[in-house]
């Protein structure tokens, strides 16, 4: 399946809990005849879910009958409060389904499928072609995405022109040359916002496969096109330790911890000079303290060959096999789905839109969003690929690699031993799923 994130003409044309609320009856309506949905959501903060809100308020005034309860678990815990929330049968029937979690969630039986639902539903050909794709998990519909995730760079302008810089760094060796020139614990300066926390394997992935790029399996982006894992690859052993370099020379001490939240606070409060994070991020630093001149982004950092992997994450909205109000709660993921609250999500959370007719939009054309302009008009350079984030053991991987992460920046690891254990655990979750 072949992806591109944005351009300038069109956008990605391949791109705790409660229980219910109500006694439901057999036909899935309450005994009055109304119906109460309860919706989870997973990637939250205050900005979102009040933005989500308001939308299920517009879907409730134009469904009467239908009420839309919202639970906002934090989100380092939400995807754990989900799958328990799943485990029990009970008490969801809209949730947030991720490209992490479909795999797991989708295998245990727990998210129903749409694609009949879909089938005969007017918003569908608006969806560009990398929605409809995202939307196929091997046949079936667990989830209709309501974006889409891709890396760049953040950087901060001033810092970078201060130390001597003409522009942004185009490569991860060039990343590690500013941000060490940057770094100035005495003025509490730090070059780069390093990933320990949650999810650090992340970006140590996406170095190794900007290093690996010109033999990578662009449909299974952990895989070389010989069969053998990215993480065997001589090539493997320079980009990890490049990329660790980042946290001895150009990063604060405190990053060995540093998760989402951290690091996007990192860069917003003026600590770090360069961060690698999703498009959502722009939001977040549009209504920071940083003036508009003092940052920008730049494209996807490229490896010795000149490209970079660009992995295309997504998330969106599915439903759940034990809700026993799937007609309504459909609607509800139809709602969300189509062009105007798709659209306007996708703006106010800085996201690659699923609407092909968003393109038109100045919002997407200018400032921060032009460096995705950038990467969709050189995909020979940018090239976008298809991590395995689909399969049964994902979270099982994420959360033995971000241990490993952390055993290196703590010393307990070496690099070529981080690097022989990943090569290890794949290869022996490759053959099993073959054998």
């Amino acid at each position: 399946m072949k992806h591109k994130l944005l351009t300038a003409a069109s956008i990605g044309t391949v791109a705790a809990l409660a229980l219910t609320g109500c006694s439901a009856s057999s036909d899935g309506g309450s005994a009055d005849g109304d119906v109460t949905l309860q919706m989870v959501e997973s990637l939250t903060n205050p900005a979102r879910t009040d933005l989500l809100r308001g939308l299920l308020d517009e879907f409730e005034a134009e469904n009467p009958g239908i009420t839309v309860k919202l639970v906002s678990p934090p989100t380092e815990q939400a995807d754990q409060k989900i799958q328990q929330m799943l485990q029990s049968g009970k008490g969801v029937d809209v949730l947030e389904v991720r490209d992490l979690t479909v795999g797991p969630f989708s295998n245990n039986g727990w998210l129903y499928d749409m694609k009949s639902d879909l089938a005969d539903w007017d918003g569908w050909n608006e969806l560009t072609e990398n929605a409809q794709a995202a939307a196929d998990t091997d046949g079936k519909s667990y989830f209709v995405p309501y974006g889409f995730y891709g890396l760049s760079l953040f950087y901060r302008t001033d810092l970078v022109a201060d130390a001597g810089f003409d522009g942004p760094p185009q490569s991860w060796e060039d990343l590690l040359e500013q941000a060490s020139a940057i770094q100035d614990p005495s003025s509490n300066v730090y070059g780069y916002a390093f990933r320990g926390g949650p999810n650090a394997n992340s970006n140590v992935v996406a170095a190794i496969e900007a290093y690996v790029i010109d033999d990578l399996n662009v449909e299974d982006a952990f895989l070389l096109n010989d069969g053998t894992t990215i993480f065997a690859a001589p090539e493997a052993q320079d980009a990890v330790d490049t990329y660790f370099e980042l946290f001895t020379q150009a990063s604060p001490p405190s990053a060995v911890s540093w998760g989402y939240p951290e690091m996007v606070a990192g860069f917003t409060n003026g600590t770090t000079a360069f961060l690698l994070q999703d498009p959502e991020v722009i939001a977040t630093v549009q209504e920071s303290s940083l003036s508009e001149d003092q940052w920008d982004t730049a494209p996807l950092l490229v490896g010795p060959t000149g490209k970079a992997a660009q992995p295309l994450a997504t998330a969106g909205w599915g439903v759940t096999e034990a809700s026993e109000h799937k007609e309504e709660a459909v609607k509800l993921v139809e709602f969300l789905s189509s062009s105007g609250p798709a659209t306007t999500f996708a703006q106010k959370n800085s996201l690659v839109p699923i609407i092909a007719g968003a393109a038109e939009d100045d919002f997407y054309k200018t400032g921060p969003w032009t460096s995705y302009v950038t990467m969709t008009e050189n995909p020979d350079t940018y090239i976008n690929v298809v991590q395995p984030r689909g399969v049964s053991w994902w979270t099982e991987w994420i959360q033995k690699s971000d241990q490993d992460v952390q055993k290196v920046l703590l010393g307990d690891m070496s690099t070529q031993e981080l690097l022989a254990s990943w090569d290890e655990y794949w290869t022996e979750k490759y053959a099993t799923e073959k054998g």
